[in-house]
């Protein structure tokens, strides 16, 4: 066969540092446009974008010649960077470390935009901390709740 082919799609999930509600009031599409470009250049496509005011949820297409873990640092990084910068008052701005990424397959993706749309109704339900569990638990994903989040905000 000539080409090399894949069709990876990834749901990431990350958190601000302490779950500071930092993106309460930023220019959501400004910030997933921003993301959407950070994959661009590593050759993935954002499918779709979604979170609340301390966290954020990426589906996108993985180039077929990238490693999750480089991409999401690469996302984080550079959006944090960016973030610092724009407005003013998010000098102190971080992300969590770490992240979650779950495989979607192609006829879930649907199913995840949909999700993703619905975050802001989502979330006057459920805590960030507690859909990360439950997305981790659904996954089959072994974890240690005493070093799952950074310090608590005080």
């Amino acid at each position: 066969m000539p080409g090399s082919f894949s069709c990876i799609h990834l749901h990431a999930v990350f958190g601000t540092k302490h779950r500071v509600p930092f993106l309460a009031n930023i220019d959501r599409d400004r910030l997933h446009a921003y993301l959407g470009g950070i994959l661009r250049r590593r050759g993935c496509l954002l499918v779709g974008a979604g979170g609340g005011t301390d966290h954020v949820h990426l589906l996108f297409r993985l180039a077929r010649d990238q490693a999750p873990s480089a991409v999401v640092r690469d996302v984080k990084s550079n959006s944090s960077h960016w973030l610092r910068r724009t407005p003013p008052q998010m000098s102190d701005f971080a992300w969590q470390e770490g992240y979650a990424a779950f495989s979607v397959g192609i006829r879930g993706v649907p199913q995840v935009l949909k999700y993703l749309s619905g975050q802001v109704e989502h979330h006057r339900a459920r805590t960030f901390q507690e859909e990360y569990v439950a997305f981790l638990v659904e996954h089959g994903l072994e974890f240690d709740p005493t070093h799952l989040w950074d310090e608590e905000h005080v």
